[in-house]
């Protein structure tokens, strides 16, 4: 371990040293309720899309360790930052561990996602965080505190992180999920689901229809109107050969079935599906509903996944770290929707404005540094704001300079 972490030691808690390296087994049997009837979050599709576009964008951003000076926030690198943005746990990747804590929240959770933090007894450094099965967890309440039970186990606050979305009004210290708000919605889109499934597969909207005389005596009877099919339909190789039939006696009309717009399904479900995004806290246009576009999906990076960052950034800075000055923080900024002029225009302003450098600009689009692009450089009209004064111009003379 001390060689993985570069043979620092991780500035944790003292209250960790005194634990022993314990090893969990992640079970694999438990899910959300089965019963007749009952219809998961993660099995509807729209609810799935919705929380996979969120995980997916949160857990591609990277986490930062910074630390507050007195010159502004700077990045930190050793053990403790490459341990969680790299390896958190030993059998999974930074991306994978952060979607499994998003999914969680958003949904098999109900607003919560509990990880424990393993402890190296030798050394005290933190060795895996490990996600718990989230339908095998549940909550005691002790007086102001509370402690989380897990396969037979209590654990306390302080071994634990606890991410929380949707703090429960009388207990903070839990979250509360989609799961009720959600239920019947995901209901009236599982029936249109089935109602489209049986209309599109024809079982119960005829192809054709035959207009029979109403005087005839066979209809007068079950029987009657049976011999009047199979004498004039099963017994006729339809499709190879045509169909002779009486033209007094049987009219056959090809019909149309009924769009699933007649029977108003797709304003049903479209409206559905919007409040599904609402709740959950995504476009529309993800679920189908609408078009895509550029200044949404932005507010949405800024807004919903930002948030969700700082639930992850500050519950990680509360639980792992003890330095005052020390802080964890998700980097959105890859998550937006920038095209390579935009990209080039933004950086290309910083630059002549002295504010990065040219290979903080190629490393934005992609490339690699260059050795002659280092240095600082600045357009010979931008001065300092004290040497305005100085310039030719004010002075009224060639001589003066």
């Amino acid at each position: 371990m001390a060689k993985q972490l570069g043979g620092e030691k991780l500035k944790l808690f003292n209250r960790f040293k005194k634990r022993s390296k314990s090893v969990l087994e992640i079970p694999f049997a438990f899910g959300d309720i089965s019963t007749p009837g009952y219809t998961r979050l993660s099995d509807n599709p729209d609810v799935r899309i919705a929380v996979d576009k969120i995980a997916d964008l949160v857990s591609n951003m990277t986490i930062h360790l910074m630390e507050n000076t007195d010159e502004g926030d700077k990045r930190v690198r050793n053990g403790l930052s490459r341990k969680i943005d790299i390896e958190p746990h030993r059998n999974m990747t930074r991306k994978a561990w952060v979607y499994k804590i998003v999914s969680d929240m958003l949904m098999h959770g109900d607003g919560n996602s509990v990880v424990h933090i393993g402890v190296d007894s030798e050394t005290g450094w933190i060795d895996d965080l490990t996600p718990f099965q989230m339908a095998a967890v549940n909550y005691e309440e002790v007086g102001n505190d509370y402690f989380i039970n897990y396969n037979g186990n209590t654990y306390k606050p302080d071994e634990v992180v606890h991410f929380v979305i949707n703090p429960d009004p009388n207990r903070p210290y839990k979250g509360t999920g989609y799961r009720v708000l959600l239920r019947d919605i995901i209901k009236n889109l599982s029936q249109a689901d089935k109602t489209k499934n049986s209309f599109m597969s024809g079982k119960y909207m005829p192809s054709i229809i035959l207009s029979v005389d109403a005087m005839t005596e066979e209809l007068a009877s079950k029987e009657g109107r049976e011999e009047i099919l199979n004498k004039y339909v099963t017994e006729t190789e339809g499709g190879v050969k045509p169909w002779v039939l009486p033209a007094d006696l049987i009219k056959v009309e090809q019909v149309k079935p009924l769009s699933l717009k007649d029977i108003a399904i797709i304003e049903g479900v479209e409206l559905d599906k919007k409040t599904v995004a609402g709740l959950i806290g995504v476009p529309a246009f993800f679920l189908g509903v609408g078009e895509f576009k550029k200044e949404e999906y932005n507010n949405f990076i800024n807004t919903r996944i930002y948030s969700i960052g700082q639930i992850i950034s500050q519950t990680l800075t509360r639980d792992l770290l003890f330095d005052p000055n020390w802080f964890f923080r998700l980097n959105p900024r890859s998550l937006f929707s920038y095209d390579l002029t935009e990209m080039v225009g933004a950086g290309t302003q910083m630059v002549d404005r002295n504010a990065m450098r040219r290979n903080e600009l190629r490393d934005w689009v992609g490339l690699d540094p260059d050795s002659e692009m280092q240095e600082l450089i600045i357009l010979e009209n931008y001065i300092p704001a004290g040497m305005l004064g100085s310039q030719n111009k004010l002075k009224g003379g060639e001589d003066n300079k």
